[in-house]
């Protein structure tokens, strides 16, 4: 890392007065730190908008918290954070020590470091730079914010922490983020059965993978829509999320309905916690199965 940035300095012809490698290698060892104490580092990633990433994470934190795991949600995604209203903490706040940020305390103590701490209500996220210049600055401004927001967290003990990724506009900012997170286990890909989200969702996936991101399984969200009435379940739409496993080589780690009832106790920032739920049931299923694929393949990683 210190001699690409030192490359790239050079050919800008420019001194580091700033001391932008020191800086930087210095943020990294902090991330490292702070990291010594979780066990195992999941992303999860979409590479198309809209998929319910966020959504997703969250459930999937629920359910590791149902199990008795200790864990935590890093919400990467700047622009737009919502993990903390859908887990019922908007409004809460970072406490400052000298140590470090301590994160907020959620459901089954789950932890959340997010940018909506640090905003007021409906403030944006304004990346200033020389935009006439060059557009690449704010990319960098971002990815810095991200390594220092990182660097900054004082996580303690997990056994699980999610990076809720933002979503997959630039299709870089997956890699390059898991790339901050020292021995990452893997992403999770969310997608729908929709052929475009299909598309675009494969497409980031080659490119994640190209980089050496490795992925763990897919979800498919939004599979069906089940009636608040009756309960029963029907189709949204005709995807074929299947054949884009089979095309990745990649497991099916389950699928969720589209759930009314779910969707607006988490939207009004009520999680639904009852583990009897039908919906919550199928999360933990699939917590069970991106469980069981991180065990082996450190067990695996430990023999080779």
């Amino acid at each position: 890392m210190d001699n690409d940035l030192k490359r790239i300095l050079g050919k800008l012809q420019y001194a580091d007065d700033a001391k932008v490698v020191q800086q930087i290698t210095e943020q990294t060892r902090r991330v490292q730190a702070r990291m010594a104490g979780v066990r195992h580092k999941i992303a999860v990633m979409s590479g198309k908008g809209g998929v319910g990433k966020s959504m997703t994470t969250v459930n999937l934190a629920l359910a590791l918290g149902r199990r008795g795991c200790k864990v935590g949600i890093i919400d990467v995604d700047l622009n737009g954070p919502c993990v903390p209203r859908m887990m019922g903490m908007h409004g809460r706040g970072l406490e400052v020590t000298p140590d470090g940020a301590r994160p907020p305390e959620g459901p089954f103590g789950i932890k959340v470091a997010s940018m909506d701490f640090l905003l007021n209500d409906a403030a944006p996220v304004r990346w200033k730079g020389p935009m006439d210049l060059s557009p690449v600055w704010l990319g960098l401004t971002e990815m810095n914010v991200i390594r220092e927001f990182l660097a900054d967290i004082v996580w303690g003990d997990l056994d699980y922490l999610l990076a809720d990724l933002p979503p997959g506009a630039a299709a870089d900012k997956p890699p390059v983020i898991a790339g901050f997170l020292p021995d990452l286990a893997g992403a999770v890909v969310v997608t729908t059965p929709s052929e475009v989200a299909s598309e675009v969702v494969q497409k980031s996936v080659n490119y994640a993978t190209e980089l050496g991101l490795r992925v763990l399984g897919v979800i498919e969200n939004m599979s069906r829509y089940r009636c608040p009435s009756c309960g029963a379940e029907h189709d949204l739409f005709d995807g074929d999320t299947d054949s884009l496993c089979r095309a990745l080589d990649l497991p099916l780690l389950g699928r969720i309905p589209f759930d009314r009832t779910f969707a607006r106790t988490f939207d009004k920032g009520i999680p639904l916690l009852d583990a009897e739920y039908p919906t919550n049931r199928r999360y933990d299923d699939i917590a069970d199965r991106m469980v069981s694929l991180v065990d082996y393949r450190k067990v695996l990683a430990e023999t080779l």
